[in-house]
């Protein structure tokens, strides 16, 4: 009797487990997989958050049984970057990008976009030039369709940006258009041809942007939050240790979750669930920007510019049916890797979202390393400080090149540096700075050189830059030209001829005969292919312990400027902006280009990153030319530069800024209120206080002065 119990209770959970099979309930607790079609292998999806946990239920590679089945792409779904997209247009000057004027009156944010384009080096305004014509679809989030473009070649060789859906009726026909749309739906995103971009409040800034807010907003580290997206702007908030489902309203307890005002838009939270429906896309920038971890619960939306950002390094996405186990993966994830997702984060707002500028940007970056093909740039430099917009692939295409990879690539910059010495008004050679710059021990040595102006003119196209602007060589009796390696390079701008004569070294020396620019000072220079450029002024006053000194100071922070003489920027409250002062202080946020250590990438930023506009107000006011130069690096880097000791005999000589009288910081003369003008063309203030000083081990300890290796550092 017993046996035949045992015999039927089996037979009835067996019946029972195959009637929940074709029900399909047992299907709900399968790992979900992204519901995008996979034409291409994916780049930089998220991985879902409860695969690690929910082996036992499938393997990510099995599909749910009761996945629906997706559409086709209705628009041009057999196009791809070769196919419908021309590159041979695109050889010779690059990318080139042309906007038609727009037949009626544009919107704010159409206006926003147009002058990003207009500042990026890719813009044209010669259609037979370009190689891709950008049109601005219809500003219509209130559903009316605007016309249909009309004489496009059937889009081939078109971007279409698209700022919200587009339920208009010619979005089908765009035939062989690229389209850029924000936040497209998984069904009709074309990988690798179409791009997707972030949706954008009205109210987004044209450049700039508001800074991430991680350390404004950070929960305790042991107070782990979610926060919901919800209907009105609001996020309501609650613990993820409680056994409340948020999103689910099969939880039993709820314990305490409260809702933000409309006002506070940015969420106070570790963890910010977004629902996958497309009309919650708007939140995930938020999110983004509060240093809230994306928890994307079964997107219908594709990711921002998903061909070359790594999401899986700051977002997660889970399954929506299964709150319970979510919430679990939540409470067990490791503080390293939830602090490691909110700092990408923080980067990532800053380097492609917060503001209109950089999202223009990207997209035609993206454009570009496509057309470049193998080599493109690497994954390494979009999904690592500074980004690929602050990595330049008209410099170099290796990321060891950059002054920002030496830590991930383990590497160090080279043992050698070359000096850059600028000689304006009154025009006197500064002989004395030029022996003690050559007695340096890493001063790059010759690897070739000659006498011969013969020589020395067959070999100056290699040395010097082909355009109009540029300056030019010189050659002089006594004098070294070097063309290939590294020397002491010595831009003469004075209103003087140039000496006859020069003094021997055993460091090659070229003599260069420049404009009146001071911007020419941060040209690239061909001639200088060492990492670290000493850039001095011609009455600047160096000892050869103090080169030395800052050199090895500056290959352990190679993406920073090392200098000696030090400026201090401050915000006047009484007159409503930024000023700048020399007073010896307690905290510095720049250093003076007239005595200083940086990376020679960023002659390049300067010279073809930076505004002409900015490089012209320092042309006009030389004083701010230090000012230009430390916002480059302090926007870049986000880090103040580094101070290294300067001796006391030296100080007299050095160019200060004007003093400030009084007690009270002033504001600068009109002349020299370049700060405020920086700060508003960078559409922030980037400059970054410090108050460390690097000295040598045993400066000025009580020990003998044969054991210091640094010794004059110390004379008085």
């Amino acid at each position: 009797m017993q046996f035949w119990r045992r015999k039927s209770l089996w037979l009835a959970l067996s019946a029972s487990w195959l009637l929940l099979t074709f029900l399909g309930v047992l299907p709900l607790l399968r790992l979900a997989v992204s519901p995008r079609p996979q034409p291409i292998a994916p780049q930089g999806w998220p991985c879902w958050l409860d695969a690690a946990l929910l082996r036992s239920f499938s393997q990510p590679e099995e599909p749910p049984e009761d996945a629906p089945q997706l559409p086709q792409a209705p628009r041009g779904a057999s196009c791809s970057w070769g196919i419908c997209f021309d590159p041979s247009r695109c050889r010779g000057d690059g990318l080139k990008v042309f906007a038609p004027a727009a037949a009626g009156p544009a919107s704010e944010m159409h206006r926003r976009i147009l002058a990003s384009l207009e500042s990026s080096r890719y813009h044209t305004r010669n259609l037979t030039e370009a190689c891709l014509l950008l049109l601005l679809s219809a500003d219509t989030p209130s559903g009316r369709c605007g016309p249909a473009p009309h004489h496009w070649d059937g889009g081939r060789n078109h971007l279409v940006v698209r700022l919200h859906p587009d339920p208009c009726p010619w979005a089908s026909q765009l035939g062989q258009a690229m389209v850029a749309e924000a936040s497209p739906r998984v069904d009709t995103f074309r990988p690798g041809f179409d791009v997707a971009l972030p949706l954008l409040p009205e109210a987004h800034p044209l450049r700039g942007g508001a800074p991430g807010q991680l350390r404004q907003h950070s929960p305790h580290p042991r107070a782990t939050l979610l926060a919901l997206a919800e209907e009105g702007g609001r996020w309501r908030t609650a613990d993820t240790h409680s056994s409340t489902c948020p999103w689910d309203g099969r939880c039993e307890q709820d314990l305490g979750s409260k809702q933000t005002s409309p006002e506070e838009k940015l969420p106070n939270a570790t963890f910010c669930l977004i629902p996958g429906r497309h009309a919650e896309a708007s939140r995930f920038l938020q999110a983004l920007q509060a240093g809230c971890i994306p928890v994307l619960l079964s997107p219908r939306w594709e990711l921002p510019f998903s061909e070359v950002i790594d999401w899986t390094k700051a977002a997660i996405v889970a399954d929506e049916r299964l709150p319970l186990q979510v919430l679990a993966a939540l409470q067990e994830m490791a503080p390293a890797r939830v602090l490691a997702l909110r700092q990408q984060t923080q980067f990532l707002w800053d380097a492609y979202f917060s503001s209109v500028e950089k999202v223009v940007h990207t997209t035609l970056e993206i454009l570009q390393d496509r057309i470049l093909g193998v080599s493109a740039r690497p994954s390494l430099q979009w999904n690592s400080p500074p980004g690929a917009l602050l990595a330049l692939s008209t410099f170099s295409r290796r990321p060891q090149d950059f002054p920002f990879y030496h830590l991930q690539q383990g590497s160090r910059p080279e043992g050698r540096f070359s000096a850059l010495i600028w000689v304006g008004a009154p025009g006197q050679p500064p002989l004395k700075l030029i022996q003690a710059v050559a007695g340096s021990q890493h001063c790059a040595q010759q690897l070739f050189s000659g006498s011969d102006p013969g020589h020395a003119k067959k070999k100056q196209d290699e040395i010097l830059p082909q355009d109009s602007d540029s300056v030019g060589v010189s050659w002089h009796p006594g004098c070294q030209i070097t063309f290939q390696g590294s020397q002491i390079l010595v831009l003469w701008s004075g209103e003087k001829p140039l000496p006859f004569r020069w003094p021997d070294t055993r460091v090659p020396l070229t003599v260069v005969d420049g404009h009146r620019k001071v911007s020419d000072r941060f040209f690239p220079y061909s001639a200088i292919s060492t990492d670290a450029i000493l850039s001095l002024d011609a009455h600047s006053s160096l000892s050869t312990s103090e080169v030395d000194f800052a050199f090895v100071v500056w290959q352990s922070f190679p993406e920073r400027m090392v200098g000696f003489l030090t400026w201090s920027h401050f915000w006047d409250a009484a007159q409503g902006g930024w000023g700048y002062t020399a007073e010896t202080a307690n905290e510095f946020s720049m250093v003076l280009t007239a005595a200083a250590f940086y990376h020679r990438y960023y002659h390049t930023l300067f010279t073809y990153s930076l505004p002409k506009a900015m490089r012209t107000l320092a042309d006009e006011a030389p004083a701010c030319v230090d000012v230009l130069m430390n916002f480059l690096v302090a926007a870049v880097t986000k880090l103040p530069p580094i101070k290294v000791p300067y001796g006391k005999q030296h100080q007299e000589a050095a160019p200060l800024a004007p003093r400030v009288p009084g007690s009270g910081p002033q504001p600068q003369p009109p002349h020299q209120d370049c700060i405020n003008q920086m700060a508003a063309e960078f559409g922030h203030m980037p400059l970054v206080s410090s108050r460390l000083r690097l000295d040598p081990v045993l400066f000025k300890d009580p020990v003998s002065v044969q054991r210091k290796k640094y010794r004059s550092l110390e004379k008085p």
